[in-house]
């Protein structure tokens, strides 16, 4: 059996240990930052599996390791001492452990390794993937965060020819978190004229602006995220198309469904209807209870949705809701903005806004 030289040992040793380090940073951003069990598994796995050799190896490994003597230990990387931000953090690690891996591969032919050199290949691969949702995920985290309050849906069909600016003004200076537009009277040259001036109110306002269904409309005007139905575009479709950080809703029923769309790529979920509703008709009424049972099976955002109202709100947000959508509660409303405000106290009283 042939020995393997001292120094390429040193060279696994060292690689070993930034795969392990790196992979680590990555894990805990996955189980810290994002609560994603799915995420966190793959790279404790990816971790374990890529670390473990056997202990006659470890063995050699440890005896061969001279960090003292280590001509690298010292040497300055450019930007290495300056502030980075998480985004920054996270690419830097990624690369780190797929530089190391690929290191691996070319070092897992030497003589004497019983390494195998398609396991670091696959490894890195993998990471390539995992490194896009992980920053993905980070990248609609702080507008995930923003799904707290009162989300109106400014829905074309309840304006009753009102302007849709005009009433998304009064429902921002109420105190609404989020705006929604949806439409399904429009053609889709008037739709993006509309949606274009409602994107720009938001954004001199600081309020979250989706749209409902429509992927190229939020594409074109370059809302902050996708809300769809459940007949509308799969939910891992849309995922697929939309830019990195834009966040993505989906309508749901049941805990089944919820747990499938968040499997899928959803940011968050819409539950609903709560109650009997006039602004979509022969909707499910689902009620708080089917709300508490998606509440103790995910831990994404909840919007609730149907038929809420001041005399019920505090019901919907006592059984796990993060958000309140309503349409008609401040579109049917002879004073948009005052109603609004009435909504945001009570939901502000009940300390999620």
């Amino acid at each position: 059996m042939e020995t393997t030289p001292v120094d390429t040992l040193r060279i696994v040793d060292a690689n070993l240990n930034r795969i392990s380090e790196g992979l680590r940073v990555l894990e805990e951003m996955a189980r810290l930052m994002l609560d994603d069990t799915v995420l966190t598994q793959q790279l404790k796995n990816m971790r374990h599996e890529i670390v473990q050799v056997d202990s006659e190896l470890q063995r050699k490994l440890l005896q061969a390791r001279d960090s003292e003597g280590d001509v690298g230990a010292d040497m300055e990387v450019p930007g290495e001492g300056k502030q980075r931000d998480i985004q920054a953090i996270l690419v830097a690690n990624a690369r780190r452990v797929q530089e190391s891996l690929r290191v691996m591969e070319e070092i897992a032919r030497a003589p004497g390794l019983s390494l195998d050199t398609e396991k670091y290949k696959h490894a890195r691969f993998s990471l390539y993937t995992i490194e896009k949702t992980l920053l993905s995920r980070i990248l609609r985290q702080e507008k995930i965060k923003r799904l707290k309050g009162l989300y109106v849906i400014i829905d074309t069909a309840v304006l009753n020819g009102r302007g849709h600016v005009e009433v998304a003004s009064q429902v921002i200076r109420g105190g609404a978190k989020v705006i929604q537009l949806r439409d399904k009277e429009c053609g889709k040259k008037q739709l993006l004229s509309i949606a274009g001036e409602m994107k720009n109110l938001c954004n001199e306002q600081d309020v979250m602006f989706i749209i409902n269904d429509y992927l190229d409309i939020a594409l074109a005007v370059d809302a902050d995220g996708l809300h769809l139905g459940q007949d509308d575009l799969p939910v891992d479709t849309a995922r697929r198309l939309m830019p990195m950080d834009k966040i993505l809703g989906c309508s749901v029923r049941t805990v089944d469904r919820a747990i499938a769309a968040r499997e899928e790529g959803a940011d968050y979920i819409g539950v609903g209807a709560m109650y009997p509703t006039t602004t979509r008709e022969g909707a499910e009424v689902v009620g708080p209870d089917m709300l508490r049972e998606i509440r103790q099976a995910i831990a994404l955002p909840i919007v609730a949705i149907g038929g809420i109202n001041k005399d019920n709100i505090k019901e919907v947000i006592k059984a796990g809701a993060d958000s309140i959508a309503v349409i008609s509660a401040v579109l049917g409303a002879g004073d948009v903005e005052g109603s609004t405000r009435h909504l945001v106290n009570i939901i502000e009283g009940e300390h999620i806004g």
